[in-house]
């Protein structure tokens, strides 16, 4: 899962960035309004968590960046506000929760996990497309009730696909929700080649579909009828 931290205390965002590392997340920090801003337009992430008080504005001003550019992402509130009224602005404004400092890591975590379930998984950790069924608690992948031998970042690159199936998803998208932002300035993505060869060789060899399909030219694309 890949993570936009957006927290101008730099003891608290390295802290929750080690933490939430350490969890297997990809995160990425902006420690002030209008590197955000500049992020948000550039980049996609499944979770954003945002400090309301910022250096340089306000942080709830990007929840209508959010909502007229249409990003998707699950947005989590961290602040030490914590009077009714920044609640209801917050969440009228389209956070999907709300975390008060301060809490404990574990909890922003159950946080993080609950949002994302509810919004991008419909409220489950199971995702399932025909014989293949992802598991993002345990991080177990089964094609025809056989488990995959998959790296975590192939699990991630499967859940990628799936949830996104029927789209297509160019190098550089692939390889920026993976390995990070830093991936932008790359002069070719022959390592997504590489793991994308590696997914469809693990899944072919426990009888699954060849879902994932070239698109020349531009990326990957999982089709929900295997060739």
């Amino acid at each position: 899962m890949k993570v936009l931290l957006i927290e101008d205390n730099i003891e608290l965002a390295a802290s929750i960035t080690n933490f939430l590392e350490k969890e297997g997340y990809l995160c990425e920090v902006s420690y002030t309004r209008n590197d955000a801003h500049d992020k948000l337009i550039s980049f996609q992430y499944d979770v954003i968590l945002l400090d309301i008080t910022l250096p340089d504005g306000n942080g709830l001003d990007l929840l209508q960046l959010i909502h007229h550019e249409k990003i998707e992402s699950c947005v989590v509130i961290i602040s030490a506000k914590n009077s009714l009224d920044d609640k209801i602005t917050g969440l009228e404004g389209g956070a999907d929760d709300y975390l008060t400092k301060p809490f404990h890591l574990p909890e922003l975590h159950a946080r993080l996990r609950a949002v994302y379930r509810r919004k991008k998984l419909q409220g489950s950790n199971i995702v399932s497309f025909n014989e293949i069924r992802l598991n993002t608690d345990t991080l177990e992948a089964l094609v025809n009730n056989t488990p995959l031998d998959v790296t975590p970042k192939e699990f991630d690159l499967l859940l990628y696909f799936v949830v996104n199936k029927n789209r297509v998803l160019s190098r550089q998208s692939i390889a920026a929700h993976l390995w990070g932002d830093y991936t932008d300035n790359l002069s070719n993505f022959d390592f997504v080649y590489q793991h994308v060869k590696n997914l469809r060789k693990k899944i072919h060899a426990a009888n699954g579909g060849d879902y994932i399909n070239t698109v020349y030219g531009l990326g990957y694309k999982f089709n929900t009828t295997a060739s």
